[in-house]
């Protein structure tokens, strides 16, 4: 059973991105899904949350440039991130709750 994240890399600010994070080994569908970051020498925190019935919680510094979704049928949970500024540069993991499991990350950074 794994996550795998992808779609990190660098992008200049007010640019947009969207990671992916496929699930395999089993299905997530019943499950919740979250995205957290995490900078060098900080604490990994949540970036947004999604439960198997699609309800959806943000970070108050992402609320409004960031949409967190999923597609069951792919097993996969996606992060759309738009006017990306050069504080949201880490670490992007994504996280089943149920299986407390995590990704391997991918990097995104905000070029200024």
């Amino acid at each position: 059973v794994q996550l795998v994240e992808s779609g990190g890399g660098l992008v200049q600010a007010g640019g947009s991105r969207r990671l992916s994070c496929a699930g395999s080994g089993t299905s997530f569908s019943n499950n919740a899904l979250g995205w957290y970051r995490q900078v060098p020498g900080n604490q990994r925190e949540l970036v947004a949350r999604i439960t198997s019935g699609g309800s959806t919680t943000y970070a108050d510094s992402v609320k409004g440039r960031f949409t967190i979704s999923r597609d069951n049928a792919k097993n996969t949970v996606y992060l759309q991130m738009n006017s990306l500024k050069p504080e949201d540069t880490a670490v992007y993991y994504c996280y089943a709750d149920y299986f407390d499991l995590w990704g391997q990350g991918t990097l995104l950074t905000v070029a200024s």
